[in-house]
């Protein structure tokens, strides 16, 4: 790790914090990902360490990461993480019914054309004849 340090701030004039704050954010947010793999997908990721708490650390994260991870949600009690932590998991073990999906999760038939026939006048408006 060092010899990596010293390699990006000779070559990069990279600063040993930023990197390392950067590679911190990225395992983080590959944390997140590895939860979170499809549309259906549920989970709870606890970012126990309150420098996440920053908005200078917090803003290196993605930005759909960044959605969720508000200031009401930062700086939380272990019995304040465990409840919020319950009624979320209690909320998402609920049955989805098709409805409850549509525009979000899935498209209905009428939208998936829409979408189609959108991205077909965009194509043949890109193509200018000669």
């Amino acid at each position: 790790m060092r010899a990596r340090l010293e390699y990006l701030r000779d070559q990069y004039q990279i600063r040993e914090n930023d990197f390392l704050t950067f590679d911190a954010m990225r395992h983080a947010a590959q944390c997140v990902g590895r939860v979170i793999r499809g549309k259906t997908d549920y989970g709870i990721m606890i970012f126990a360490d309150k420098r996440f708490a920053r908005s200078d650390k917090r803003s290196k994260l993605p930005k759909w990461i960044q959605e969720y991870l508000t200031d009401n949600l930062t700086n939380l009690s272990t019995e304040e993480a465990v409840q919020l932590s319950k009624r979320f998991l209690r909320q998402m073990a609920q049955p989805f019914t098709r409805e409850d999906m549509l525009g979000v999760a899935l498209l209905s038939l009428d939208q998936l054309l829409e979408k189609e026939a959108a991205r077909t006048e965009a194509e043949e408006e890109e193509v200018v004849p000669r």
